[in-house]
């Protein structure tokens, strides 16, 4: 996670994306607590691997979601972009015994159980368009036994989300330094599937893990659009998404939304598919599918398809708006 997110200025402009509260929770926190459940077991420790220019802050927020998950938490700096290799082996340090690999800017929902007989299990969603995405191919099996990048013709229809399992971190650490020894690039970056196709040639096995939902938050539209699906999710596992100390006075709440501690809404209607983070007031003001954050005000609104930063003050008529922290419209 040591990109900076530019797909998703101006809000990761003063926070990294991964931090970025999807229904009230960062999307890396909620991303870890889904491989958990996935794994069945516990989590020993979790390493983040973050740009040094994040600050101690951001850090100290890493250490307490792994912390909150029973885990060690550790910080490794990618400090230059030389491709997901690279960014993996900076965590060499942790990569012993059975590992997860994760890009933490996507969310998924899925129930399947983990084969750890397995050298490998790689996260795949069933997609309609194959072309823009890493597939994979399988056998009678249902081994993987090819990996084919965007395929301009039809080979498979199941795309690699960005989750790994390796049985053994030991042997991905090996064949990561491989390349890096032998600066075996694309592009100028080391790639990750270089390392899976030779660990494949070796008689590895490597088995797809199938995922129900995959959820993206790459840019404002499809960030909002996860926050909307994850609430409805949420709302059907009954999951009680509204804090006590929120004020009503004259407003209504159309589920599902979620809504943080100390939230004063006046005059107002909110929801669905909304999540507004603590200490926010929104007065005489019609929210709906949109995600704003903590400590911000929102008067005389009609939003839609919004999403709004920390500290920011917004008095207007304008609908489809993406405005982040301490930003002021009035």
């Amino acid at each position: 996670m040591a990109g900076r997110g530019s797909r998703l200025r101006p809000h990761t402009l003063t926070v990294p994306k991964p931090l970025i509260p999807i229904a009230g929770k960062p999307i890396v926190h909620r991303l870890v607590e889904d491989i958990a459940k996935v794994l069945d077991g516990s989590i020993e420790e979790i390493a983040f691997i973050i740009h040094e220019s994040f600050g101690k802050k951001v850090e100290e927020d890493l250490i307490a979601i792994a912390e909150k998950l029973g885990a060690k938490g550790t910080i490794y700096y990618q400090n230059e972009a030389l491709g997901t290799a690279h960014a993996i082996l900076c965590a060499k340090e942790s990569m012993q015994g059975p590992i997860v690999v994760a890009y933490a800017d996507t969310l998924f929902r899925a129930d399947f159980t983990l084969d750890k007989t397995a050298d490998s299990v790689i996260w795949v969603k069933q997609v309609a368009d194959p072309s823009a995405f890493g597939v994979v191919q399988l056998n009678a099996q249902n081994e993987i036994v090819d990996f084919v990048e965007k395929p301009k013709e039809f080979v498979s229809d199941l795309a690699i989300i960005g989750i790994y399992y390796f049985k053994s971190g030991e042997t991905l650490r090996k064949e990561l330094e491989y390349l890096l020894d032998n600066n075996m690039t694309k592009g100028g970056e080391y790639q990750l599937t270089d390392a899976l196709e030779n660990m494949k040639q070796k008689g590895m096995r490597f088995v797809p893990g199938k995922v129900d939902e995959w959820m993206d938050c790459g840019n404002k539209n499809v960030t909002v659009d996860t926050n909307n699906r994850m609430l409805q999710f949420l709302h059907q596992d009954q999951v009680n998404l509204v804090a006590s100390t929120v004020k009503l006075e004259n407003s209504q709440i159309i589920e599902p939304c979620y809504i943080g501690e100390n939230v004063i809404l006046r005059n107002s209607t909110v929801g669905p598919n909304v999540s507004i983070g603590d200490h926010s007031i929104i007065e005489h003001a019609v929210l709906t599918n949109s995600l704003i954050q903590t400590h911000s005000q929102i008067r005389h609104a009609n939003l839609d398809n919004a999403m709004v930063g920390n500290h920011a003050i917004y008095d207007g008529k304008h609908t489809q708006i993406s405005i982040g922290d301490y930003s002021v419209l009035e």
